[in-house]
């Protein structure tokens, strides 16, 4: 009997030996690498110009981060090249780095969702896009099948997903989602209130100074008056002849 318990006992101990512990097991466990959403666009191979935006703007880092310390998880709608290429030439360029930063957070919501999620979410749907107008928003519409993002200036569908697993989904895009809070349009700007007219006191009317003016001696006239003046100069050249001539007949007499 004692040699049957020391048996038992040496059996228990050498099986305590050969099993590893549960801190073996996590110890030789591999760890799961870290998401990357960079790698999961990539292996896509048409989201080139959405990887561009997301890095120039800095925000795939932010995205990086945020899944190493999320517990709601996140979703990324991921427009292809095609989407962009459909946009209107200079649609990018035209807008500011801010701009750029705030279109391509309106593609990330910050929160997990399956497509059955998206089938009993309420809207409007956040988005990790924000202006001077509050939190970006879309509306979101499902049915068995498809699910359609309404932004205010179009409408989109998700085609497939990239990734469906939480903490992160990545979907297929057709369009680039455009939020209307920087491609809607804008009401026209109100003009600026005109001051009253003031109206200038009447000028009094000033009688005209009536002007002398000269009487205009007629042509004839003055033609008559020059006649007049050469006919008298002759009489008195005449009678000046003859008194001469009478002047020296009575001197012959002497």
């Amino acid at each position: 009997m004692a040699s049957t318990q020391i048996l038992l006992c040496i059996a228990i101990l050498g099986s305590s030996l050969l099993l590893p512990t549960n801190a073996a097991v996590a110890a030789d466990s591999p760890t799961p690498a870290p998401l990357d959403i960079e790698s999961i666009l990539v292996k896509g191979s048409q989201y080139g110009t959405f990887i561009k935006i997301l890095k120039s703007t800095q925000v795939m880092t932010q995205l990086s981060s945020q899944l190493k310390n999320t517990f709601d998880g996140i979703t990324v709608l991921a427009p292809t090249d095609n989407a962009f290429n459909n946009l209107k030439a200079g649609t990018l360029n035209g807008l500011t780095a801010q701009q750029q930063s705030e279109l391509v957070l309106y593609h990330i919501l910050p929160r997990y969702y399956s497509f059955s999620t998206f089938e009993t979410t309420s809207n409007p749907v956040r988005t990790q896009a924000s202006g001077n107008e509050g939190v970006y928003t879309v509306n979101v519409t499902s049915t068995s099948n498809q699910v359609n993002v309404s932004t205010g200036v179009n409408q989109v569908q998700v085609t497939n997903a990239l990734r469906s697993d939480f903490p992160l989904a990545v979907y297929s895009l057709d369009k680039v989602m455009l939020p209307d809070e920087l491609f809607g349009v804008k009401p026209p700007a109100s003009a600026p209130a005109l001051a009253p007219a003031v109206s200038e006191p009447k000028k009094k009317k000033v009688p005209a100074t009536a002007t002398p003016t000269t009487a205009a001696v007629p042509a004839s006239s003055e033609a008559a008056d020059a006649t007049t003046s050469d006919a008298g100069l002759r009489r008195n050249v005449e009678w000046g002849f003859a008194l001469a001539c009478a002047f020296v007949g009575v001197l012959s007499l002497f």
